[in-house]
């Protein structure tokens, strides 16, 4: 009897099944982009809990808010906040509600809190 040679089929599907499961691989290894840049955000409320001086915490996060801005990113939340909390306490009110303000454009959630900040800072002016 002669033996009967099956042909190897073309099947098209594969190379393009290979070509897919290879992009999948390689985009499961990209980073994922941060929704906000910190710099150096949470050491410096460490700091500020530490009782560090207020100055150094200001530029410190007066500078890492220029490489964030550089950057085209978004500050934290609480990053203004936290900022006109620091401005506050060395009598740069001005300041204090324009990063207040800042902070409530940013993040509308954030209204309820620093509308608190903003009372208690008065507050504590009033007993002076």
């Amino acid at each position: 009897m002669k033996e009967v040679k099956k042909q190897k089929q073309y099947r098209p599907w594969r190379p393009v099944a290979l070509a897919l499961t290879g992009s999948v691989l390689l985009a499961g290894c990209a980073a994922p982009k941060t929704l906000y840049q910190w710099e150096s955000y949470q050491p410096q409320v460490y700091e500020y809990f530490k009782g560090e001086p207020k100055q150094a915490q200001i530029e410190a996060l007066e500078r890492d808010m220029q490489k964030i801005a550089a950057a085209g990113a978004t500050p934290p939340p609480g990053y203004h906040a936290h900022l006109g909390m620091l401005y506050a306490e060395i009598g740069k009110d001005d300041q204090m509600v324009q990063e207040f303000q800042t902070e409530k454009t940013l993040f509308p959630e954030s209204t309820t809190y620093v509308d608190f900040l903003m009372k208690n800072v008065k507050r504590g002016e009033d007993k002076k």
